[in-house]
C-alpha cells in the first residue's frame, strides 16, 4: 500500500511540474499487457554499436519486453493499441504540446517517418499529459508536421502502464511488438546514427 501511495504522490507532483509520470512500477498492470512472444533474435550489440551522439541515450534491453495494450485514440476517435502495428518495427514517442524538447524533436521524427514510414516501419507519436486535440492541431501546424499521424493518450493510461517518466520518452518495438529499447529525453532522430539503427532494425 505504501508503494502505491508513493507512486500516486509522485504522479501528482510530476503533473504539477509539467511532467507525465507513471502511477505504477516498471512492470505496469500485467492484465493490460500481452506476453512477449518468441520472435527473431535481434543482434543487440550490432545495434548498440551504431549509437553516436544523442543516440547514446538509447538503452537496449537485454531481453525484449511485453508492451501495454491499454487503448488510446487516433484523430478520428477510433480506439488503437500498440499491438495494431505488429508485423513491423515501430518507434513510439510519448510527447506533449507544452514539452519544450518535444518541439525540437518532433520535426525530426516527422522527417524520419517521411523517409522510412510505410510497410516496413512506422513512427507513432502519442500526445499525453494534458495535450488536447486543439492544442495538438496547433502544434502540428506551427511545427510543419506533415507525415506523422495524431494519436491521443488523454487519460495517460498507456503512459502510466508503460512507466513513462517525464517527456519525451521514445520506445523501439520490434516486429513482434516487443519493446527492445527506450530513450528518456529528446534526440536527433533524423541523424545518420538514428537512421542507421532504424535501417538495421528493419532487416530483422
Amino acid at each position: 500500500m505504501k508503494k502505491i501511495e508513493l507512486a500516486v504522490l509522485y504522479m501528482a507532483i510530476g503533473l504539477g511540474a509539467n511532467l507525465a509520470v507513471s502511477g505504477q512500477g516498471a512492470a505496469g498492470d500485467a492484465s493490460a499487457k500481452t506476453e512477449a512472444p518468441a520472435g527473431p533474435s535481434i543482434d543487440v550489440p550490432a545495434l548498440e554499436a551504431l549509437r553516436e551522439g544523442s543516440m547514446k541515450k538509447l538503452i537496449f534491453h537485454s531481453e525484449p519486453r511485453a508492451v501495454s495494450q491499454e487503448p488510446f485514440e487516433d484523430a478520428q476517435g477510433e480506439t488503437r493499441r500498440l499491438g495494431d502495428w505488429s508485423g513491423k518495427p515501430v518507434l513510439v514517442n510519448f510527447w506533449a504540446t507544452w514539452c519544450a524538447p518535444c518541439r525540437t524533436e518532433m520535426p525530426l521524427l516527422d522527417a524520419l517517418q517521411a523517409e522510412f514510414g510505410g510497410e516496413g516501419f512506422d513512427v507513432v507519436t502519442i500526445a499525453t499529459a494534458r495535450s488536447a486535440p486543439g492544442g495538438v492541431d496547433a502544434f502540428f501546424a506551427d511545427a510543419g508536421l506533415a507525415h506523422l499521424e495524431k494519436f491521443y493518450d488523454a487519460d495517460q493510461a498507456l503512459a502510466r502502464d508503460m512507466a513513462v517518466l517525464g517527456l519525451p520518452v521514445t520506445l523501439l518495438l520490434d516486429a513482434e511488438g516487443r519493446e527492445i529499447a527506450r530513450m528518456q529525453g529528446d534526440a536527433d532522430w533524423f541523424g545518420e546514427s538514428a537512421k542507421a539503427i532504424v535501417a538495421q532494425l528493419m532487416e530483422y
